[in-house]
């Protein structure tokens, strides 16, 4: 081994704290007179520095003077193993089948059923009743068109449930739908729901619905405004909406905006829209859960917002 070989192997063992200190191999600089003495005298030099040039090669070639080093850059599998991923394929895997599909048909002269447009639902109890938006239900015909749940189970199967109009609140843009048919409702879960009092601007928020047909589509974001206010379907004002950037495009209104740990915080109702393009802008907003869960038991028990029956 060179001079340049033996430091470079002295220093790394030096960093990497190795029993195997070559502290034996030794650079033996003989002047002219010492290579003239006899071979039994040059063999005793010569021996000690041989075995010990073998003990680094055999070193080297086992890996136990580099392991420590290699150990140290070697990558692991890759996995989902960041905080960030952990959490959203647990909302994801935990609150995906509270969430529905609202398809909107139209029956012909035929009695073959056309669809006429996708939204999204939140399973609202035990009792098969949805909860989604006004507007995605408001150009209904009662006459000719039908409102149906699609529901994905646990193994990716898709399943069309019947459905009919329980109520809605035209001022929220509201609509609670209920499944029929005792069967029909074992295949819902239920959402948690949490609630829009303590929200924080920057804090990670996300969105589970079916933008363009696409059901159970996740997007991230983060919540980038309270108090908002957006026009209703009617032309009134909705007050007190979030404003995330969580992607939210045709066919998300009616879907979960859910909190970290699952629960729903929102229901995603409109977006900004770039002028001539119908391309989402970002600039996206959903009505707080405190005032859903204001409105939806009245709806359902009395059939409007006010809480009294008419």
């Amino acid at each position: 081994l060179s001079t340049m070989h033996i430091q470079r192997l002295q220093s790394a063992c030096a960093q990497c704290g190795s029993s195997a200190k070559p502290t034996r191999v030794v650079l033996v600089k003989a002047s002219q007179s010492q290579r003239n003495t006899s071979n039994a005298g040059a063999q005793q030099v010569e021996e000690p520095l041989a075995r010990s040039r073998r003990h680094v090669i055999h070193g080297l070639l086992a890996g136990s003077l580099i392991s420590p080093i290699v150990s140290t850059i070697t990558s692991h599998p890759a996995r989902a193993s960041l905080v960030e991923e952990d959490i959203s394929t647990r909302l994801y895997a935990t609150a995906g089948p509270s969430v529905v599909s609202i398809v909107n048909y139209r029956v012909d002269r035929t009695g073959a059923e056309v669809s006429t447009g996708v939204g999204t639902g939140v399973v609202w109890d035990s009792y098969g009743h949805i909860v989604t938006n006004y507007h995605c239900i408001s150009r209904l015909d009662k006459s000719t068109d039908v409102t149906k749940i699609l529901v994905t189970d646990a193994s990716g199967r898709e399943q069309l449930l019947p459905s009919q109009l329980v109520a809605m609140d035209t001022m929220n843009d509201l609509a609670v739908l209920q499944v029929v048919g005792d069967d029909a409702v074992k295949a819902l879960q239920p959402a948690k729901f949490g609630s829009s009092v303590d929200i924080r601007v920057g804090q990670s928020v996300f969105a589970i619905g079916s933008p363009y047909g696409l059901s159970k589509t996740l997007s991230a974001g983060v919540v980038s405004g309270l108090n908002r206010a957006i026009p209703s379907p009617v032309g009134t004002r909705i007050y007190g909406a979030i404003q995330t950037d969580a992607q939210v495009n045709a066919g998300n209104s009616g879907g979960p905006l859910l909190d970290s740990s699952g629960a729903v915080i929102g229901i995603n109702t409109a977006t900004f829209t770039r002028s001539g393009t119908g391309r989402g802008s970002g600039v996206n907003f959903a009505l707080p859960i405190d005032t859903v869960r204001a409105i939806v038991p009245k709806l359902i028990v009395y059939g409007n917002a006010m809480g009294k029956r008419v």
